[in-house]
């Protein structure tokens, strides 16, 4: 999938970079504006960007970069529109419902940490809590954050390093209350 425009159905192409990368658009999208209903229409806008533009597509990052700059801009470009701004945009995480074999306490303490460090990172800068999101959940390597933010590699280090700083001194801070 490394060079795309040598592919020689595009239509097959576009239905394999979505069942392998919808996902990640769909929830980069969704953390990106808050809103589930957003990141439908994001999602799908960003699909349709790939396949106009898959001739130009050059290999000099991975697909799943390419695809995850396309969604920041089409967020970005979303949130810029006049009635986004009216709109306040909030609670994007739902918490994980992985139960089997697990006692209710086990599964609340684990809840109750998860949304404690969600807090720690949307209470930060949008410019930490993007590194972090890229770092932690879609696992890009330092190069990758750089080509998807638009930043040095340095930047990206710097930024990772302050935001993960950050939300430890917040989870001792909520753990000493």
């Amino acid at each position: 999938m490394r060079h795309l425009a040598a592919s020689g159905d595009p239509e097959a192409l576009l239905n394999d970079l979505m069942r392998t990368f919808g996902d990640d658009v769909w929830r980069y999208a969704c953390y990106l504006t808050g809103r589930r209903d957003a990141a439908d229409d994001i999602a799908q806008d960003v699909f349709w960007k790939a396949y106009r533009h898959l001739a130009s597509f050059r290999g000099e990052c991975s697909v799943k970069t390419w695809l995850l700059r396309i969604t920041r801009r089409t967020a970005f470009n979303y949130m810029r529109s006049a009635f986004v701004r009216k709109v306040t945009l909030f609670g994007l995480f739902a918490p994980k419902t992985d139960t089997a074999a697990r006692s209710a306490e086990h599964i609340v303490m684990d809840r109750e940490a998860e949304r404690d460090v969600w807090a720690a990172v949307l209470a930060m800068p949008a410019k930490y809590r993007e590194v972090i999101v890229l770092d932690a959940h879609y696992e890009l390597s330092y190069r990758e954050m750089a080509e998807v933010l638009g930043i040095s590699e340095g930047t990206v280090k710097s930024r990772l390093h302050r935001a993960r700083a950050k939300v430890e001194k917040s989870l001792k801070e909520v753990e000493g209350e």
